[in-house]
């Protein structure tokens, strides 16, 4: 047993006197001046800001194809790339621009809606991006109507 307590003992002694060497010196400056540039840069994110979040197409025939741009501008210190974008159906495709839009630039986004469902029918398109909170979401809305009561409406009185 003294043994071993003089075996941690010495053991001890020896890790706390073998470290004299002064980690600041070991420090690069070159590592520090670019590590304080890329944190001074960390908060520059683009921003999205949209002209509308949300388009209304009104009453639509069953099974008619609409489509609308929804139009927005980086209003952020950085460029601003957009790397997804997904809708809540299958029934709504979105397209997008695959290069980067400068901060103070604009850029659109394309939604088609091929006009299926009966009567509200509301479908949210999620955009995912580099901005700070990551994802931006639009929405669409119609009132789809039956192609039987669209035919059946459009008749003169």
């Amino acid at each position: 047993m003294k043994k071993s307590i003089l075996l941690v003992a010495i053991l001890a002694a020896f890790t706390f006197t073998s470290c004299k060497d002064n980690a600041a010196e070991k420090v690069n400056v070159e590592n520090v001046a670019e590590a304080a540039d890329r944190d001074a840069t960390a908060g520059n994110f683009p921003k999205m800001e949209f002209t509308q979040t949300t388009h209304d197409f009104g009453n639509i025939v069953q099974g008619t194809p609409v489509e609308h741009k929804f139009t927005f501008t980086n209003t952020g210190n950085a460029p601003l790339v957009i790397v997804d974008a997904k809708s809540s159906c299958g029934c709504t495709v979105p397209e997008f621009t695959k290069e980067p839009v400068a901060p103070g630039a604009t850029g659109e986004l394309l939604v088609k809606f091929n006009g299926s469902g009966k009567n509200q029918v509301s479908k949210a398109v999620t955009i995912t991006a580099n901005t700070a909170a990551g994802k931006e979401t639009l929405t669409i809305k119609a009132f789809v109507e039956a192609k039987d009561a669209a035919a059946g409406s459009s008749v003169i009185q």
